[in-house]
């Protein structure tokens, strides 16, 4: 094989060469750093105004299922950044009674869909952030509510096909005849009793009684309960429900996200159940705020909008929201718009914005950083 050989000359093209790449690739990278310590809300708003008019992608069609859930998570998280106005308000009102069936009284995922109380949960949701609650049957729809509740368990099911129950479907319940003024119509000890029993030995809360503790039925369970007013009184740090909240200040993880269970990965969505939980129970000065911060902001997309799961993973408009709300529950000053010095405030009970809870006069305490 023949030498190379290499002059001088050359060889200062050759460093020049790597330098400019190396300068580029640092300038490159220092942009990428930059964007994820800010909150980017104009590529979010169009992430989500680009998902809800992108109704021929293959996609759209395979989440019917999630369809009226989407739209309540899009429209929360353009609500936290101060952009409800984005989405036409008679255009969404339409869309949700539209999913809603007269016959039974609750709502379906998509028109024609089967009535569901996540669905059910969802459109109220809607209908209540635009003072629009006057659309629908009050009184059928907390009948149909009322109807899933298990005499054995206490429990919820999601339908009334019967097939599944757990804690998840007696907050949405719970919420729901909240929302409706029919809260009175529950049967309180029943549903608190059903709600206990999913408490475990380890402070955590499961789906079901029995089943292991997971931070998503910790924040349905301690949720349920303060609406309910069954909550204990709160008590010194160390004290009452001191179990609960360590377990779920051990959620967070050395990069700063939080995870739904022992030994598995973090995820932005549990800077929602996570956080929550603590905020009703006055303990979020027990997790780590500023590194949490960092992570959410991580997860962002730099191009095209919306937060992940994690960094680096497709965003979707379930993250996006749950990882918005997470920063409104941490006092993140970039949310709403440039005059909201405060940000824009979720209520972590209610999963609603604090001042439409404030206007339907149905406030729990709990803590904000």
């Amino acid at each position: 094989m023949d030498q190379i050989r290499v002059g001088l000359p050359e060889v200062i093209l050759l460093k020049w060469q790597i330098s400019i790449a190396y300068t580029q690739k640092t300038t490159f990278q220092s942009n990428i750093a930059h964007h994820l310590s800010t909150l980017l809300i104009p590529l979010h708003v169009k992430h989500i105004l680009r998902l809800s008019s992108n109704t021929t992608s293959l996609a759209y069609h395979l989440s019917t299922h999630l369809r009226i859930n989407g739209v309540y998570w899009g429209l929360m998280a353009l609500e936290l950044m101060g952009r409800g106005e984005e989405l036409k308000e008679d255009e969404l009102v339409d869309f949700v009674m539209s999913c809603w069936d007269k016959e039974s009284g609750g709502f379906g995922s998509f028109p024609k869909h089967d009535a569901h109380l996540l669905s059910t949960c969802s459109a109220i949701q809607i209908l209540v952030i635009k003072d629009r609650l006057e659309a629908v049957d009050k009184k059928k729809v907390a009948d149909f509510v009322l109807s899933l509740q298990n005499p054995t368990s206490n429990l919820f099911f999601g339908d009334s096909s019967q097939l599944e129950e757990d804690s998840r479907f007696s907050y949405c319940a719970t919420l729901t005849l909240s929302l409706l003024g029919a809260l009175h119509r529950l049967d309180r000890t029943r549903t608190i009793a059903g709600i206990i029993a999913c408490s475990n030995f380890d402070g955590g809360f499961g789906w079901v009684e029995g089943s292991e503790s997971h931070a998503g039925g910790a924040f349905v369970c301690v949720a349920s309960l303060a609406i309910l007013d069954a909550l204990p009184p709160r008590q010194g740090e160390g004290e009452g429900d001191a179990a609960l909240s360590s377990w779920l200040s051990e959620r967070q993880l050395p990069n700063g996200g939080l995870n739904g269970r022992p030994q598995k990965l973090e995820d932005v969505c549990y800077s929602w159940w996570v956080l929550s939980a603590l905020s009703i129970l006055g303990r979020l000065h027990w997790i780590d705020a500023g590194k949490l911060v960092k992570f959410i902001l991580s997860a962002q997309d730099p191009d095209s909008g919306g937060i992940a799961d994690r960094p680096d993973n497709v965003s979707d408009v379930f993250h996006t929201f749950f990882g918005l709300a997470g920063l409104s529950l941490l006092g993140f000053r970039g949310l709403g718009s440039p005059q909201e010095t405060q940000g824009r405030r979720v209520d972590p009970i209610y999963a609603l914005p604090e001042r439409t809870v404030d206007r339907l006069n149905i406030h729990r305490p709990y803590q904000r950083l």
